[in-house]
């Protein structure tokens, strides 16, 4: 701090005669950082995943999570699904796993809604495939996307095996009513932009103020551990315990891409 004991002491002294107290000498010779002391620790991980129990998730789950997620992230209803824009919703099984050929679990869950959001693969396609890089695996796993930095060449789209990236053809003053006015926090575009690809970054921003993603969050106040989020190379991990001990399905894991979102059926 460029600051010796004496120096210290005497600012401290000054700050308790008049009534200031030790916090506050503190903060004047550090100011914000007691501040940020006391904010919580980031969540940090080496392989993000996150495991869907179908046996627990039902409709109600599923839009409460949807709910969440397009509320915290501003998510409009352009009123048409064609140009909708998807950071997780429903897909029916037979869309969502088409390379899953047992008769009788198709049988089980035929029509059967699932929920559905990037995998946030190991191996992600749209990553190579985007030439300006707004799209890119972070250390920990989690496929980023910089919808300013984003030309709208749709090559990600391309890419994606999943259908987990959405263009936005929309008048970017379309969204909710109520605004997260968090969200982007590019203060210079307070709406979406058009033009440009989106997709779900796995709550990037909650997991660096030390939350769960939204959807987690959400879901499991409906229905107790229906989806788990953790770190897939830790061992002793809720998400890998569950992986343990349950059966679990991907989506299309035969195209190599190794998906980091798990169905325990």
């Amino acid at each position: 701090m460029g600051m010796d004991r004496r120096e210290f002491l005497k600012i401290a002294g000054w700050s308790a005669l008049l009534g200031l107290g030790a916090k506050s000498a503190f903060e004047f010779l550090a100011p914000g950082e007691v501040d940020a002391s006391l904010q919580p620790a980031p969540l940090v991980g080496k392989k993000w995943g996150m495991g869907i129990d179908v046996t627990k998730i039902d409709e109600a789950v599923m839009d409460a999570c949807i709910k969440a997620c397009h509320r915290l992230y501003n998510v409009p209803n352009m009123g048409d699904p064609k140009v909708e824009l998807k950071w997780i919703w429903k897909e029916t099984y037979e869309h969502a796993f088409p390379g899953q050929e047992h008769e009788y679990v198709a049988e089980q869950f035929h029509g059967q809604n699932f929920l559905v959001l990037c995998n946030h693969c190991t191996n992600p396609p749209c990553c190579r495939a985007c030439p300006t890089k707004a799209t890119w695996k972070r250390e920990d796993g989690i496929v980023m996307m910089d919808m300013h930095r984003c030309i709208g060449c749709r090559f990600c789209m391309a890419a994606c095996p999943y259908g987990a990236r959405s263009f936005n053809w929309g008048d970017p003053r379309r969204a909710p009513k109520e605004l997260n006015p968090d969200f982007p926090t590019n203060r210079e575009l307070p709406t979406r932009s058009k033009g440009v690809v989106e997709k779900c970054q796995f709550c990037a921003e909650r997991l660096a103020k030390g939350q769960i993603p939204a959807c987690v969050e959400a879901g499991n106040a409906v229905s107790p551990n229906a989806l788990v989020f953790g770190d897939l190379d830790v061992a002793d991990s809720d998400i890998r315990k569950v992986l343990r001990t349950r059966y679990s399905i991907r989506r299309k894991p035969e195209l190599g891409t190794g998906p980091n979102v798990y169905y325990i059926i």
